[in-house]
């Protein structure tokens, strides 16, 4: 099949032409955008029209698919496949998870000991004000350091929470902590991560779960870690996608941080996600521990 490749603007992201992912790719074209996602870091896919399963076989191109943590947010069709949505069913439950409120600036699967960093979202239904999704290259950020903060982060590692990022989400979104401790305890992950490649190096943040910095005080570690994350989020270093039905964007959370707006809870959002294994050999993923009980 043909198709084509162009950087979307003056940013980082790819958009793919021609493609329609409902069709078997070919192994020269998987490994094409394979290639293309390590480069880039988000891929982009327009006028789609995808059941779950096309979907999800088309995520698995880059990655195992894995069933995370939020079982509350699956599709019942595809359990790899976890919904973000505004609505609610005939009981006026949520059908999926997120609402329709801000998500700020995070990394996902930051908390997790060895993390899925492939990411895809499928727009099934768009609200048509609001709910635009920035992404920020985290190479780009790190390149573009001052020398000081590359000194003060040189071999430094962070610990991560997902409790921090629960304590921030609406209620309907909140697990039971004692689940969320048994099942994704503290861990800790370096603040600089190497492309395996080519050696270039890009900052490992997250803004929604970080709480410390292993060998620092919580002043200073989380005052360097606000610092790194709004240098990092800067308007040159980030492309903004504004959503059309039908759109999937593939995205590597090694070296990116993405954040959602708000949109009016009047209007209906319905989005399908999945997440991938990326492999070590051609991605940067962290190499994670557990965190010691006591931030030193």
């Amino acid at each position: 099949m043909e198709y084509q490749v162009r950087t979307i603007g003056d940013r980082f992201a790819c958009e793919v032409l021609g493609l329609r992912l409902w069709d078997k790719l070919s192994a020269a074209t998987a490994e094409a955008l394979r290639t293309r996602l390590r480069e880039h870091g988000v891929l982009v896919v327009r006028r789609q029209a995808l059941s779950e399963d096309e979907f999800a076989d088309f995520s698995a191109t880059f990655g195992k698919l894995e069933l995370t943590v939020r079982r509350d947010w699956a599709s019942k069709v595809r359990p790899e496949v976890g919904i973000l949505s505004n609505l609610k069913d005939a009981n006026g439950k949520p059908i999926g998870g997120l609402g329709a409120g801000e998500v700020q600036w995070h990394s996902d699967q930051s908390y997790m000991l060895n993390p899925a960093t492939g990411a895809g979202l499928y727009a099934a239904e768009i609200a048509y004000e609001g709910g635009k999704t920035r992404w920020t290259n985290l190479a780009n950020a790190y390149r573009a350091l001052p020398d000081r903060l590359k000194k003060a982060i040189q071999g430094k590692r962070a610990i991560f929470s997902y409790a921090k990022r629960l304590a921030g989400y609406q209620e309907s979104d909140r697990m039971d902590p004692a689940k969320v401790k048994r099942e994704t305890p503290d861990v800790i992950h370096p603040i600089v991560l190497a492309d395996p490649v080519t050696g270039e190096k890009a900052l490992y943040l997250d803004p929604t779960t970080s709480i410390g910095i292993v060998g620092m005080d919580e002043g200073s570690a989380n005052a360097l870690l606000d610092e790194l994350a709004e240098f990092a989020t800067r308007p040159e270093f980030v492309y903004e996608h504004e959503w059309q039905v039908g759109d999937v964007v593939i995205w590597d959370n090694g070296f990116l941080l993405h954040q959602r707006d708000p949109f009016p809870g009047t209007e209906k959002r319905l989005m399908k996600r999945t997440t991938m294994f990326l492999t070590k050999d051609r991605h940067r993923v962290p190499d994670g521990e557990l965190a010691d009980p006591v931030v030193a």
